[in-house]
């Protein structure tokens, strides 16, 4: 384990500015293959599709092996080379409104190291406030997971099956023209997901990997498509195995009063990713 103290980066934080322009927007519509009308500026912007704004941008000289920025900026630099959306919890607030200027707070809210069974890992846990038009509109706390080298030699995890049966399912298969759409929308210049070489030979993978803030706003779409004019409050998933390209996967959702649990389901019927919405009056 890493002797080095962590809490002086707890605490950083970080102000982005932004416009939640009407074409990004559009764009992740028509890769999502949305059954709403077009768009429009004033419309309020779906849960999770702020991830397409606010994009960190670094010079090419600025970025990892991997394709992301290099850590100790922002992020402490934390000597594990693997890195993992975790999960999320949010509160959806008031809406984002497509056409005007948002603002991100970001805060390091804890980092922490641990030992499990692939070896070191280090957690860190980023809170972001976004406002728009002067209201608050969302609370997110991000978790990010850095782990060791895949080296093939500890003991795998058993599968946990996917639930099945529930009364919202829809069946997808994501290829790479579809993750590099998320890539560019996102400017996610992570290599696991366009670079299957790197994929596979470097990071260890079966392929290309279908990012995890993908797979959790094709779950919020799902609750939003049965969400019977309620709004969506709150949600928070958990990645728990990768997703990857070329191979069909299923979201399902089973709804409890003014909640919905929900997951993803791999080609193998594993339990990929799971969460939970939480629904308001309109």
């Amino acid at each position: 384990m890493s002797d080095r103290n962590w809490n002086e980066w707890v605490g950083r934080t970080r102000i982005s500015l932004d416009h939640a322009d009407l074409l990004r927007a559009s764009a992740l519509q028509a890769t999502l293959e949305s059954p709403e009308p077009p768009l429009r500026e004033g419309d309020p912007l779906p849960e999770l599709w702020h991830w397409i704004y606010f994009w960190e941008i670094a010079p090419m000289a600025g970025l990892g092996y991997d394709g992301h920025p290099a850590k100790g900026d922002f992020l402490p630099p934390i000597d594990l080379p693997r890195r993992m959306w975790a999960g999320s919890r949010l509160r959806f607030l008031e809406p984002i409104i497509i056409g005007a200027e948002i603002t991100r707070r970001s805060e390091i809210g804890s980092v922490a190291e641990k030992s499990g069974r692939s070896g070191r890992l280090a957690f860190v846990t980023v809170k972001h406030r976004l406002e728009c038009q002067g209201r608050l509109c969302i609370e997110e706390e991000h978790d990010i997971v850095y782990r060791a080298p895949d080296t093939g030699d500890g003991p795998a995890r058993p599968p946990e099956p996917a639930p099945r049966d529930r009364p919202w399912t829809r069946e997808l298969t994501a290829g790479p023209v579809m993750l590099f759409r998320y890539s560019a929308l996102t400017f996610n210049g992570h290599r696991i997901h366009y670079d299957q070489p790197f994929s596979v030979e470097r990071e260890g993978y079966d392929g290309l990997i279908v990012h995890g803030p993908l797979l959790a706003t094709l779950m919020v779409d799902l609750a939003r498509r049965n969400a019977d004019g309620r709004r969506i409050a709150r949600f928070a998933f958990r990645a728990k195995r990768p997703v990857f390209a070329d191979q069909p996967f299923t979201i399902s959702g089973e709804p409890e009063r003014d909640d919905a649990r929900l997951s993803v389901g791999d080609a193998q019927g594993a339990l990929a990713m799971d969460g939970e919405v939480t629904f308001s009056a309109p």
